[in-house]
Order: C-alpha cells, then structure tokens, then sequence
C-alpha cells in the first residue's frame, strides 16, 4: 500500500473527534486553525468552545469589542493573534458580507492568514487541493524520507510543500493516483499523523504503520530529525509590577499601547529595570516617580523571588510590589472591575491568587 493511502488508513482508524473537523464552515475552521498555531490541542480547546459560544457567527466577533475579544483570548499568547483575528471578523462580515474567500490565494490576503492557515481552510472547507506544511508535516516527511534540508532555512516551506503536493496527488513510490476529491483528509491525516505518532521526542516507531519503509528509522536517524538550527538567543527583561491599594481599597492599571509584547493588554504601573533589584532601589523609583501626590505608607514585596514568564523570544522576571498610599487614587478601580480587563496570564493569576 502506498504512503498516502496508508496515511490516510490510519487517519480513518485513529483521528481524534474535534468539534472543528465535523464542519465544513469555514468560520469554525478558521477560529480553530488561528488558536491552535503555537498551541496544543488541549490546551486550545476550551478556549474554541469559548469562543463560539460567545462569538457563534463571524458577524458576532465583528461586533465584539476588542477587550471583550482579548479577555477570552486571555491566557493563550501571541496576542497579536487574537487581534488580528477580530480585525479580520469585521472585514469578512463587513465587506465581504459574512463570506470567507473560496481559494487559497484569495485567503492570503486576510490579516493574521498565512501560508499554512490559508490551506488548511481552502482544502478542509473547499476541497482545494493545496497542502498545509506545519511543524507536523516537516516531522513526518523529513523522517520518512530522511530530509535533511534545514526548516528554519526559508526555501524549506517551499520543498515541503512540492513533497506534500505530490503525495496529494499522486503517490511517489507507487504511482498510484490519489482521489483528488479528498486533499482536507490527507493535510488532516498528515498532521494527525505527526501529532499523535511522529511526536517530536521518544516516538513509539515499534507500533508505527511506516516502521519498514521510513528511512530515519532505517538508518537510526529519527531523533536527528527534522533539522532545525538554532533559535536566536533569548532576551531577559526584569519587570517590577507597582500594585496600588489606597485608602478606599483601589488600584491602578495601565494599558500597554506600544509595539511589543500584550499590545493592548492591561498591567499595573511598570518599573523595568536591566537586572533584578533589590528593595531600596524600587523604594526610590516609586518615591521618585510615582504617586507624587499622595503620601507612601508602606511598600511590600508580593513575591521573594521573580517569576520567570517565558515567551518565546523572551524571559520576563517579574515582582510584584504592594503600595499603600494615603488618600484616593486617581483614576483607581476596585477589585470587582479590576477582573473585567484583560490581562497577561502571569498578572491575571497573580490578581486571582494574591490580590
């Protein structure tokens, strides 16, 4: 049996009942696709449930507000994602009067829609055939065929993605012709496939339906594939977090309206310093900078040690502050309201757990 076929036998026998593969719509398709890049299923479940509950049609999330938007999304990273996709809801809904293009290409042109989002609802809700390659597919083809291109390098995609399109097609190995009626259920195979048995460490190649012909294995090679070179190194950055409680029980939050990490997110006023600092170096920013116009009663270390939040590009240290002060704060809100903003993950536990 050829390799798509037997790919897409297992896929038949093994594939996992997700809400988003019982649909051809692709406005579910799509959500999906947007919140399960840089997350696992698992995690990403709930928040897909969320989301449709509260947003069921496109036009539902076009007519959202953004916080409303960031506060679902709160917790699942990559911000830009979520705005991105809400942008993109009021396009669709106003423009293109609540219809998703029907190709590919014309998917490409939607904000937050790459290469690999744009194929995956072309060919799960169209029937395009145009193949996805995602960290799955590099896995499972570099393995199988032992490929030993680079796929950080930039013409990686493209390689793949001729290898995919074949398999799609017309079976390299045993000349047999595939129905092309079916593209959604090979790209869903493929990256089932690499999700659930070609897992990147420790892979179970005893029970693989491949274990006689995947050349990695063959040669011993399946742990040294695929090849990836190495991420840029990582940036530290220490944020000391300025928890305000007054004389009422209120406190103040920010908006981070800059370029960078949680755009539009809120936070409590920010000290960033170059390395951790101790007490009195804090003590004297906040004497320094903030609260001019009320009296400092007292100023507390939340947390002893940092928590380290990691990002991809980025390690945050982060300590939270506790500062009494005399007086009403301007523009303070009390715990209630507090917890209607969204936040990063990291402050928002920190409110639920400690505040």
């Amino acid at each position: 049996m050829t390799f798509s076929n037997l790919l897409i036998q297992w896929y038949l026998c093994n594939k996992r009942d997700l809400p988003w593969r019982n649909t051809t719509n692709p406005y579910p398709i799509w959500l999906s696709e947007i919140m399960l890049q840089q997350t696992r299923v698992a995690q990403g479940m709930p928040y897909f449930l969320s989301f449709t509950a509260a947003f069921p049609t496109v036009f539902d999330l076009a007519k959202a507000d953004e916080e409303q938007v960031l506060k679902l999304w709160q917790g699942l990273g990559y911000y830009s994602r979520a705005r991105n996709l809400h942008k993109t809801a009021q396009y669709v809904a106003d423009e293109l009067l609540g219809v998703f293009p029907r190709t590919y290409k014309d998917l490409l042109k939607l904000k937050g829609i790459g290469e690999y989002t744009a194929a995956a609802i072309a060919s799960f809700s169209y029937n395009e055939v145009v193949p996805v390659v995602d960290g799955n597919v590099f896995r499972v083809l570099s393995r199988y065929f032992d490929i030993e291109t680079d796929i950080a390098a930039a013409s990686a995609k493209k390689e793949f993605a001729a290898l995919a399109f074949e398999l799609m097609t017309k079976d390299t190995r045993g000349g047999t012709e595939l129905s092309e009626a079916n593209p959604a259920i090979f790209n869903q195979a493929i990256m089932e496939f690499g999700a659930l048995q070609c897992v990147p460490k420790s892979p179970n190649c005893g029970i693989c339906i491949f274990n006689e012909s995947c050349a990695a294995l063959q040669k011993n090679k399946v742990h040294q594939l695929p090849v990836k070179s190495k991420k840029l190194k990582v940036r530290n950055r220490f944020f000391n977090y300025l928890v305000v409680n007054d004389e009422q029980g209120n406190t103040v939050i920010q908006k981070r309206t800059d370029k960078g990490i949680w755009h539009n997110l809120y936070e409590f006023p920010l000290i960033e310093t170059e390395k951790v600092e101790d007490f009195d170096c804090i003590a004297e920013h906040i004497q320094k900078e903030f609260f001019t116009n009320n009296g400092i009663v007292s100023i507390m270390e939340c947390n002893e040690k940092s928590i380290i939040h990691k990002l991809s590009h980025q390690h945050l240290h982060i300590k939270f502050w506790k500062v009494n002060i005399k007086g009403i704060v301007e523009n303070g809100i009390d715990a209630t309201v507090l917890k209607t903003f969204p936040f990063p993950i990291v402050i928002h536990n920190f409110i639920e757990k400690d505040l």
